[in-house]
């Protein structure tokens, strides 16, 4: 159906153009539909920077852009599972991927205006949203930087996420005495993003992680479950079913918590495999 189409597009393209590919039938889905859309947009990351992120980390990882594909790969399906669980589907579900909407579009002209129009609204609402949430995630950071250094280092967000993600990466397969560089890392990709924490995977001194853990943490970390995706989600989505703004805002940060779940157990499951 729409939602598996658009599982399978995440695999290749963002969260934003996934859902792009199945619009018609957005306004149809079940709540739980809609969030397995989002979850699955959030566990895995789009063709176009695999290869940048793979660059990043070539150095130590081998075969970075093989490891990275199959993690999208293998999220995605973690990623329907996480949701159903978390969203489990209610009596309001409709065969959305059964119906068959027909064109609104008169000419092939019209066509090309509309989906023009359509896209500029879209690419104002995303860069908005954008801009609004990782600004937040700043000005949130400047007011913990008011309190004493911790470690000799400023109190963030990321900082903080990242030691209560210690545990949760430990149980994923990471030595505890390495969970709290691999939780700073999992810190920095929820609070800011994937390519920064990459950066930093690539940047660890020797023996920091070991190489076992270097590639638990490549699959853990591929995904865009951040607050800056969130608002490219929210932006995407609510500019394509606007009738389903509040719906849409209000599983938005339950998104965030399935995507990274999900990406975890991809984790996990290599963790489990060498």
């Amino acid at each position: 159906g729409a939602v598996g189409v658009s599982a399978a597009a995440n695999v290749f393209v963002g969260m934003v153009e996934a859902p792009l590919l199945v619009r018609p039938y957005l306004k149809r889905l079940s709540r739980a539909e809609m969030f397995m859309v989002m979850t699955c947009g959030m566990a895995t990351v789009a063709g176009t920077v695999m290869a940048l992120y793979a660059t990043f980390i070539s150095a130590v990882v081998p075969d970075a852009i093989g490891h990275i594909l199959s993690a999208s790969i293998i999220s995605a399906p973690a990623a329907i599972l996480i949701a159903r669980l978390m969203v489990p589907e209610g009596a309001e579900k409709t065969e959305a991927g059964d119906m068959d909407p027909p064109s609104e579009a008169s000419s092939t002209m019209e066509a090309v205006t509309r989906g023009t129009v359509d896209g500029i609204a879209l690419l104002i609402n995303v860069t908005a949203l954008l801009i609004v949430l990782v600004a937040l995630v700043s000005l949130a950071n400047m007011v913990l930087g008011l309190f004493p250094d911790v470690g000799g280092e400023a109190l963030t967000f990321q900082r903080i996420l990242g030691v209560v993600m210690s545990p949760v990466v430990w149980l994923i397969g990471i030595p505890w005495a390495e969970a709290t560089t691999a939780g700073g890392l999992m810190g920095t990709k929820t609070i800011l993003n994937e390519f920064l924490a990459y950066l930093e995977l690539a940047a660890l001194p020797d023996g920091a992680l070991t190489d076992r853990s270097r590639l638990i943490m490549t699959y853990a970390l591929c995904g865009f479950a951040n607050f800056g995706s969130l608002g490219i989600m929210i932006g995407g989505l609510t500019s394509m079913v606007p009738e389903r703004r509040t719906e849409i805002v209000g599983l938005g940060l339950k998104s965030i918590v399935s995507g990274t779940i999900a990406t975890l157990m991809t984790g996990a499951v290599v963790g489990i495999l060498i």
